[in-house]
């Protein structure tokens, strides 16, 4: 019988906190923008320093978060997000809303650091990825259709984030502190608490970490750009746009859950280089987009292979190392590129325009196909998956036939004396003959 899996609730509620930022960040830099006197650019660069904060809070904190708790950061990295969110929703003033938004981005770099130490931990790290993943795309997408209704002002989407980080702090009670004795149902991650072992596959990890920098740097300059590309290029209302983001989220669920129903059975080398491909397309489509039909079919179709590629990448790198030290600095790599991909998307298509931006995109993505695959394909030939439930063989064990030896037993013959027989014991039969012989005693027998 397999053991019961117990699903990490907690580890899925930080990451679903941990990972709302970037998927909120179209319309957070287009509030910016239309709420503050700030130009496009100097929205995306707020939105950069937001995710560069993210990135550094999860370089620093790679291999540290067994060190200092996971209860503890988790409960600090929430602190900071909703701090420095609420601050960033609550003001007006532009050097506050900046210093809210790197304070709220060191916060959600924490947050992702404890999510992707403890999935990394987990016997199937692609499946809880996949529950965070499903997490944060409907929180998302329910705030996408939220917001536009709330008002104007830029501060509708931060106060989001922030109220999010404040609903998920009472679960890091489940969390283990600094220094806790391990259990039996402590996942693998925990066992491994030396820091002074090295990290493991490092050629592989430095390439998926490189890799995944300009995945995201190119996934991020689109979308960092998709709202102004709804509403400038195709002619959308922000009601609109923000219908078509909350369906291309709701696709991303069916994709996530179509992730999690495939789980292993294609290995990860296909669903990430394919899923790149895939993804390459779509962006060309969704950045020369002119009208509804092209702009929705172009965000929809990527919105769905995104999380998809995504879930396996985490996997892939959690895979590398199972402390968890390479899920984070993949994730901080990711984050990196997050961070530049509103910045670069507003000079590239301030340069060379929409469609432009969307074929320099697509070119870059298939290039990074190459050695995202390799690697993939390098760590299935050196460590193969694990199974869910292993088949264990028991050893036949042989049990000795044990031969008892046949010990004779020697008749004894006992001599017996002849006794002479009375006369009466050959009289005839009848009750008084049976009395008085049974008075007598036993007789030898006739003969």
């Amino acid at each position: 019988m397999s053991a019961r899996t117990t699903t990490p609730w907690p580890l899925v509620a930080l990451f679903t906190a941990g990972y709302l930022a970037p998927y909120l960040l179209p319309t957070t830099v287009g509030r910016l923008s239309a709420g503050l006197p700030l130009s496009a650019t100097e929205a995306g660069s707020i939105g950069s320093a937001l995710l560069l904060s993210s990135a550094t809070a999860g370089f620093l904190l790679a291999s540290r978060v067994d060190r200092f708790g996971p209860r503890g950061l988790a409960r600090g990295g929430l602190l900071l997000a909703a701090a420095g969110y609420g601050t960033a929703a609550l003001t007006t003033t532009i050097p506050l809303v900046v210093l809210g938004a790197i304070v709220g981005g060191l916060g959600s770099g924490t947050i992702t650091s404890v999510a992707a130490t403890g999935i990394a931990g987990q016997r199937d790290p692609h499946r809880t990825t996949t529950l965070g993943l499903l997490g944060v795309s409907a929180l998302a997408g329910a705030l996408y259709l939220t917001i536009p209704h709330l008002g104007p002002g830029h501060g509708h989407p931060l106060a989001a984030i922030a109220v999010t980080a404040l609903l998920v702090l009472p679960v890091t009670r489940r969390l283990p502190t600094a220094g806790a004795p391990e259990t039996p149902h402590t996942p693998a991650a925990r066992t491994l608490r030396a820091t002074t072992t090295p990290l493991p596959h490092r050629r592989a990890g430095l390439v998926l970490a490189a890799s995944m920098l300009c995945w995201s740097l190119a996934q991020n300059s689109l979308w960092g750009v998709s709202g102004r590309i709804g509403l400038r290029q195709a002619g959308l209302t922000e009601v609109t746009v923000g219908a078509v983001f909350a369906v291309a989220l709701g696709a991303g669920l069916l994709g996530v859950i179509g992730a999690g129903a495939l789980g292993q059975r294609l290995g990860r080398a296909l669903p990430i280089g394919a899923g790149t491909a895939l993804i390459a397309g779509c962006i060309a489509l969704s950045a020369a987009a002119t009208d509804l039909t092209s702009f929705a079919t172009g965000e929809i179709a990527w919105n769905t292979v995104y999380p998809v590629v995504l879930s396996y990448v985490i996997g892939l790198a959690a895979s590398l190392d199972r402390r968890g030290r390479w899920a984070v600095l993949v994730g901080s790599a990711s984050s990196l590129g997050t961070a530049c991909g509103p910045l670069a998307g507003s000079l590239l298509s301030a340069r060379v325009g929409y469609p432009g931006m969307g074929v320099i995109l697509a070119l870059g993505l298939l290039l990074i196909t190459v050695p995202m695959t390799a690697v993939a394909l390098r760590t299935r030939r050196a460590a193969p998956l694990p199974q869910e439930h292993p088949v264990v063989e028991h050893p036949v064990v042989e049990i000795p036939v044990v031969e008892i030896p046949v010990v004779e037993i020697p008749v004894v013959e006992i001599p017996l004396d002849a006794v002479p027989v009375p006369r009466t014991a050959y009289d005839t039969a009848g009750p008084r003959q049976a009395t008085a012989g049974a008075v007598a005693g036993p007789g030898p027998g006739s003969r």
